[in-house]
């Protein structure tokens, strides 16, 4: 039987003999498989005959958190470029081997198995709400195969009501090309698969991108938010990036969605989009049967020599959410929670396109798409929130059993001299966050807390009436009285931005803390564009970005350009409810590009108003 289209495109680049026996039925049954099944594993094959006077020693059994696997999709090498974060077991007995319809006795845990495992609820809980999965590329398997999966474990059938596919503008087509040998195909079946079975009642949204991307992928995220899909799980990852606030502006900031990313494969290295303070990096864990109340056991998937493994760690150039509260980091801290990942105790999948049908698959997609169906059980997020501050949330408020969090407290990725970073530990660690769900508690809106929230207005000198700028930080020459036939909107000064006739660049600024406690906050500024260009191409332009202290924006809040020069001043009003709990700068930058023409921005009138 020819190989599959991944893994023959793997082996071959190994030169993969022995990854090839490892592949025939009959090889080693996994942890996952034993556990799944009750059967003890089969003894491996006896060897052949050997002429060396005495037989070699026989090689130590790898542990239960280290399986023989393969990459679905090959590694991401350059920024901007996303890989699937997929591993196909090459140990399971019957992986790779046949299309036939019943599930499977051995190859990874099933639906009842993994809700067995974290305690999920069953019944309805979900119904209604829609999942989104990204991937990138075209499975023309997809619907057959995740019918046959379904219906094989007994789940009730979904059809085209219940199970859509768009591409990356959120159309039903066209559709974009096949994902061939990319390996994008495994991570698509994997993740409707295991959403499947964490959420059965849920309803399916397959995004596929044009390409691997982080433009197209991202571009797929919104598509998925602007089809309604409250909970998006990004089953892939890539290397981090001085873009990194950049695509989170542009991509991953969505309150009030769930958006959860894989953390990677790469042994104790976050990877992007799991490093956005925006999502909620998952990391993973081997999962086994094991004696005590709860009947299973977890530790942390890696090996602290480093190797293949969870990611974990800091995150560079981004600023530290408000709900994380550990000192380890400067900036975002990975992960916020885990589930499980290692192809060693695995989960079953269903793919007839770019496999021969069942196999055993792990990888942090897997733990991805399992807490994106979690927050689907638990019900819609708040609005304005980011609902990976909800386990901080719970954990913080009862430690322990009543977290709804199983604590992770063994396994390692590999050393490093913030030791929770890169290992399992009581309470928060890297690998792992919080724990895995005990339930789907943790992962529902925490209940409102007494806020003392008041009404208030947070800008100071608003409107530039007081002598001097402070506390604006400004270049020079911007704040005045009403000049060149300009008045204040309101008083008698103003922030004239521009107005120059030649490149230079200007700004004005002042520093915001938005209390956590409230739930809306609105700035309204006044503004009039007066420009000799007003026909010509955009050039000369006013940015309000939301700046971190680290100097990173953390989004354009609005825009204006010469083109929008118009007669009088127009009230503007932005939200900045995304920036709840947060410290940061607000920032006005003019750049004047055009020479010979002139573009003024007259500002004035800044209010900030939460409650």
């Amino acid at each position: 039987m020819p190989f599959p289209r991944t893994v023959r495109r793997l082996l071959s680049a190994a030169a993969g003999l022995a990854a090839a026996a490892a592949l025939a039925p009959g090889g080693l049954l996994t942890a996952a498989s034993a556990a799944a099944s009750g059967t003890p594993p089969a003894p491996p094959a006896a060897p052949a005959p050997s002429p060396a006077p005495v037989p070699a020693p026989a090689p130590a059994p790898a542990p239960a958190n280290v399986a023989a696997s393969l990459r679905a999709c090959p590694s991401a090498t350059q920024p901007g470029t996303m890989a699937c974060q997929a591993l196909i077991s090459t140990t399971a007995p019957n992986g790779l081997a046949g299309r036939r319809p019943a599930a499977p006795r051995r190859d990874g845990y099933g639906p009842a198995s993994l809700r067995a495992a974290y305690r999920l609820p069953g019944g309805t809980a979900g119904r209604g709400q829609t999942v989104a999965v990204i991937g990138a590329f075209r499975n023309p398997h997809i619907r057959s195969d995740l019918a046959i999966y379904r219906a094989a474990w007994g789940l009730p059938a979904c059809r085209r009501s219940c199970f859509r596919i768009v591409n990356e503008d959120g159309d039903s087509g066209p559709l974009p090309a096949l994902a061939g040998s990319t390996g994008w195909a495994v991570q698509a079946a994997l993740d409707l698969d295991v959403v499947s079975a964490i959420c059965p009642r849920c309803r399916l949204l397959l995004v596929e991108a044009r390409s691997a991307s982080v433009a197209d992928l991202g571009a797929a995220v919104n598509a998925a938010v602007a089809a309604g899909a409250k909970y998006v799980t990004n089953g892939y990852g890539g290397l981090q990036s001085s873009s990194g606030a950049r695509w989170d502006a542009a991509y991953y900031r969505h309150p009030g969605i769930a958006v959860t990313a894989a953390a990677g494969d790469l042994g104790g290295r976050l990877l992007y989009p799991a490093a956005s303070p925006y999502v909620t990096s998952v990391g993973g864990t081997s999962l086994t049967r094991a004696a005590g109340p709860r009947g299973w056991a977890e530790q942390a998937w890696g090996q602290a020599g480093g190797g293949r493994g969870t990611g974990a760690g800091c995150a560079t150039g981004t600023a530290k959410p408000s709900w994380q509260t550990d000192t380890g980091c400067a900036g975002r801290t990975g992960n916020d929670v885990a589930a499980v990942a290692s192809p060693a105790t695995g989960v079953a999948v269903y793919d007839s396109y770019d496999q021969h049908g069942w196999l055993e698959a792990g990888g942090t997609s897997v733990s991805s798409a399992i807490i994106a169906a979690v927050y689907a059980l638990a019900g819609p997020a708040q609005p304005g929130s980011y609902p990976a501050s909800y386990p901080w949330a719970h954990a913080a408020a009862a430690a322990g059993p009543g977290s709804g969090l199983f604590d992770v407290t063994a396994g390692a990725v590999r050393t490093c001299a913030r030791g929770y970073l890169c290992a399992a530990a009581a309470g928060f660690d890297g690998p792992t966050g919080w724990g895995t769900p005990d339930t789907a508690a943790a992962f529902a809106a925490p209940p409102p807390q007494p806020s003392g929230c008041k009404p208030a207005q947070l800008l100071a000198n608003g409107g530039f009436e007081r002598q001097g700028r402070r506390p604006w930080v400004t270049s020079p020459y911007v704040v005045m009285k009403a000049a060149n036939g300009v008045p204040a909107h309101s008083g008698k000064r103003l922030a004239w931005l521009a107005g120059y006739g030649t490149k230079i660049t200007q700004r004005i600024s002042q520093k915001v803390a938005i209390p956590a406690g409230c739930t809306s906050a609105t700035l309204t500024f006044w503004l009039q564009v007066a420009s000799t260009a007003r026909k010509a191409p955009v050039a000369d332009t006013l940015t309000l970005t939301a700046v971190s202290p680290a100097g990173q924006t953390l989004g354009t809040l609005a825009r204006f350009s010469n083109r929008d020069a118009g007669q009088g001043y127009k009230q503007h009003t932005v939200s900045l409810t995304a920036y709840l709990g947060q410290t940061f700068t607000l920032r006005f930058t003019s750049k004047e590009r055009l020479v010979g023409k002139v573009t003024s921005f007259f500002e004035d009138g800044n209010v900030l108003k939460v409650s």
